[in-house]
């Protein structure tokens, strides 16, 4: 596709945003008890410092990964991102302000309820809430799983990643790609368009997929053991409708995984063994045998289009496609 113009994308004026990672995000919820029972008890999170309002979440030794507020909707109500210091979010705040973005400074009470030293409020052209910040503190205490779990991949590969949906990705990525650093990793057509976007050593810690719709589809968390993905598929499988999209492989990131449903709507994807690439060699290209190199049945997607997932699972099992067995590299 010599004349395809989303090959372009990586090369469009980017700038080093000074962005480390996805450290956290924040859920606004009115079902607090069911929220408590599935990160606890099927994703293994460690719930802590439980009040009226909310909890919050760990999945490593951070105090805080995941912040679950009280609320009058189901939604992601924040996505926040890692700086190295206070020099890098004051540069990042410059250049959102100079391209007529609004950033606001958060205020010390909201700097301890999320666990760190300092940050700033911005938002996306979608109008999704972004927090950047820097000096996330550690928790006092070692990680304690909510259920037998091996751990989380994290580090400084950040919590995970989160995937938006997008009416128009392309009115959206200048502004991820051009002011905050993101880098192209790959990017699909079939059976549905997705760009997917780097940071670190993690394929991707951000993607938009074209649906039509502006949203959040799902936050991934990476497991140590694919032992630890079995079982909570085990798990969602006792609760009818938790499973959103069935275990399967990825075909650009290699991570096997599923989907589970949470008590907001949006997905948490359930993974282990995700691929590690070099950011700095990394080179872009179209993932054009689909996105999964079996199974992953998606059962948000019409009818026609699941159709076409699986012709292009078949196709590419096939031709023999296939991934290593285990792809973990040095974090």
């Amino acid at each position: 596709m010599a004349n395809d113009p989303y090959r372009q994308l990586p090369d469009r004026g980017r700038t080093e945003g000074g962005l480390r990672s996805l450290g956290y995000i924040g859920v606004e919820t009115r079902r607090l008890d069911d929220w408590a029972d599935f990160a606890s008890g099927l994703l293994g999170m460690q719930l802590v410092d439980r009040r009226d309002r909310g909890f919050v979440l760990r999945t490593d030794e951070r105090a805080a990964r995941v912040l679950v507020e009280d609320g009058t909707s189901e939604r992601v109500a924040v996505m926040g991102w890692e700086v190295a210091d206070a020099e890098a979010l004051a540069a990042l705040a410059a250049r959102l302000s100079d391209a007529g973005h609004a950033v606001a400074p958060g205020d010390r009470d909201l700097a301890e309820r999320r666990r760190v030293a300092g940050l700033l409020v911005a938002r996306d052209p979608l109008g999704n809430r972004l927090e950047f910040f820097h000096g996330a503190a550690d928790a006092p205490k070692p990680f304690v799983p909510g259920r037998a779990i091996s751990g989380f991949r994290t580090g400084s590969l950040g919590l995970g990643h989160v995937v938006l949906t997008a009416r128009s990705p392309e009115a959206v990525i200048p502004f991820y790609t051009e002011l905050l650093g993101f880098r192209l990793s790959d990017y699909a057509l079939r059976p549905f368009r997705a760009w997917f976007f780097h940071l670190n050593s993690r394929h991707h810690s951000f993607a938009l997929i074209g649906t039509g719709a502006d949203g959040f589809h799902h936050l991934m968390v990476e497991l140590d053991s694919l032992d630890d993905v079995g079982q909570a598929y085990d798990l969602a499988q006792l609760d009818d409708g938790r499973v959103g999209v069935t275990l399967g492989r990825h075909s650009n990131d290699h991570m096997t995984s599923f989907y589970a449903r949470s008590p907001s709507g949006f997905m948490i994807e359930y993974g282990w063994g995700g691929r590690s690439i070099d950011p700095e060699s990394w080179r872009p290209f179209e993932c054009d045998f689909g996105p999964s190199f079996w199974g992953h049945e998606r059962a948000w997607l019409p009818l026609d289009k699941r159709a076409e997932a699986l012709r292009l699972r078949l196709a590419a099992a096939a031709a023999g496609r296939r991934a290593p067995d285990f792809v973990r590299g040095d974090d």
